[in-house]
């Protein structure tokens, strides 16, 4: 669950900003993000963003937003599976509608090339150093097989990594599709630096992972996280406080939702 949450939070941040507006429901008036292509059968955890809700409205009703919550619960899930801590700044207000086309558009595509990936992550206002820190998150959590399936079956990936994963996915589109592979099968239940070291060997699981490996201008930044697992969890750190300001609302630009999953009133 933890790197459900993590993934929740980038989701949200990459799109309209930390505005909380990918836990919205559809209503009659927008569609909401959790239905765009990066999301559906994606994104899991929105229970326990609730009942987190819940209990913090039944003792301070109105004053912490979904938002916030979102994100303090991504960095104590990093903690919690032994990754760094960082301070969240909070204040952040609940937005009152979804972007169901941006969540389309501005996430990065686990398809992506480097280049493409560089893009979306400068457009955002990050460097390749950090875009290369933050993708660390994918040391913890699981990938669908729609999404590796190319990889693994066009020879991309290591033989003996592949091997092991086309039996659970097999080349045939809609075979399988929603079966899970841990995208760091090293160490899947540690945020550690393994997701560096398997770039480095070709494993990585997804065809955008291994982008940042294997001749690329990215290369020395994964070498030196595989090298120094404490600066890349600092660094990781470092760019979540930086990702979690972008496109924050505050004042009376959003509200402090009741229910994340609807506006107010």
């Amino acid at each position: 669950m933890g790197a459900s949450l993590l993934r929740m939070h980038f989701h949200d941040c990459f799109v309209t900003g930390c505005d909380g507006s990918v836990l919205l429901d559809d209503t009659p008036s927008f569609r909401g993000e959790k239905t765009a292509g990066p999301n559906d059968n994606s994104l899991r955890g929105f229970e326990v963003i609730d009942a987190v809700k819940s209990q913090v409205e039944s003792l301070c009703p109105g004053v912490v937003s979904c938002a916030d919550i979102l994100a303090v619960a991504a960095r104590d899930s990093v903690v919690a599976l032994g990754g760094p801590t960082w301070a969240v700044q909070l204040g952040r207000k609940d937005s009152t509608t979804a972007d169901y086309a941006a969540a389309n558009t501005d996430l990065p595509s686990p398809f992506m090339d480097l280049p493409a990936l560089i893009s979306s992550f400068s457009d955002k206002g990050f460097t390749s150093k950090q875009m290369v820190a933050l993708s660390g998150a994918h040391t913890i959590g699981h990938a669908t097989c729609r999404v590796f399936r190319d990889r693994i079956h066009q020879n991309n990936a290591s033989s003996s990594s592949a091997d092991s994963l086309k039996s659970g996915c097999p080349p045939l589109a809609g075979s399988n599709d929603t079966s899970l592979s841990p995208l760091d099968a090293a160490s899947p239940a540690f945020f550690d630096n393994a997701y560096f070291t398997n770039l480095i060997a070709n494993q990585g699981l997804l065809h955008s992972d291994q982008q940042l490996f294997g001749g690329a201008s990215t290369d020395a930044h994964v070498v030196d996280y595989a090298k120094r697992p404490r600066a890349f969890l600092a660094d990781f750190a470092a760019a979540m406080v930086k990702m979690g300001s972008l496109g924050v609302i505050t004042g009376t630009d959003g509200e402090v939702r009741a229910n994340c999953r609807k506006i107010n009133g």
